[in-house]
């Protein structure tokens, strides 16, 4: 599955994470990201921030089981799940980010950003949360989901020129998404394989599952 690491984002639900947890290399937990995998019971590999977003009980938990935990000063230039990445980065696997979303607007936002990190461009970082994934597209990717599910591509840095799309309802050919606008948002699968390819530019693919609306 490749490296797990928990931001300090809203996790309403937990159980769905389990699948992923028992198929990881490694677990990572961004300084509050460990209260989630405190209500889950499991003991991340490593625990990396200021620590200033840790509950008292939690940081009994890890210091009791001996859990490394790599402290950094609360007056840095990055984010707690920022250099939770950059640690990751040395495992060279996939990897994927839980609870980056929700709670304050400026984390969420800088959050999503991240997958643009000059120095994580040669990694494969995706964004999960229960109904919807989300990665950065720089060339050609494939996704597998269901007819019906959401696909929204959103430029992240300037416009972003795509060749081709494919299994979408709207098919995008030798097209600019101009960043700013809201054009690329709310394509529908109509193929359980779909497909989008980047000529130039950043672009935002976010695949929302259809049985959230369930």
């Amino acid at each position: 599955m490749g490296v797990l690491i928990f931001a300090n984002g809203e996790m309403p639900e937990m159980a769905w994470t389990r699948p992923f947890l028992s198929q990881s290399s490694h677990v990572i937990a961004a300084d509050g990201g460990t209260r989630h995998l405190f209500r889950l019971g499991v003991l991340p590999d490593v625990v990396i921030g200021d620590m200033d977003s840790l509950p008292a009980e939690v940081e009994m938990w890890l210091t009791d089981a001996g859990t490394e935990m790599i402290r950094y000063s609360s007056v840095k230039d990055e984010t707690d799940l920022e250099i939770a990445l950059l640690y990751a980065k040395k495992f060279d696997e996939e990897i994927f980010i839980f609870g980056a979303l929700g709670g304050r607007l400026d984390q969420m936002l800088a959050n999503i950003l991240l997958l643009a990190h000059p120095a994580l461009c040669d990694c494969s970082i995706t964004l999960v949360e229960q109904y919807e994934h989300a990665w950065l597209v720089t060339g050609r990717m494939e996704f597998e989901g269901q007819i019906g599910d959401t696909v929204s591509l959103i430029p992240l840095e300037g416009d972003v020129e795509v060749k081709e799309t494919s299994g979408l309802r709207w098919p995008l050919i030798d097209n600019v998404l101009s960043f700013g606008l809201a054009r690329g948002v709310s394509n529908v699968m109509t193929a359980v394989l779909a497909t989008v390819e980047v000529v130039s530019g950043k672009l935002l693919c976010i695949h929302t599952l259809d049985h959230k609306k369930e």
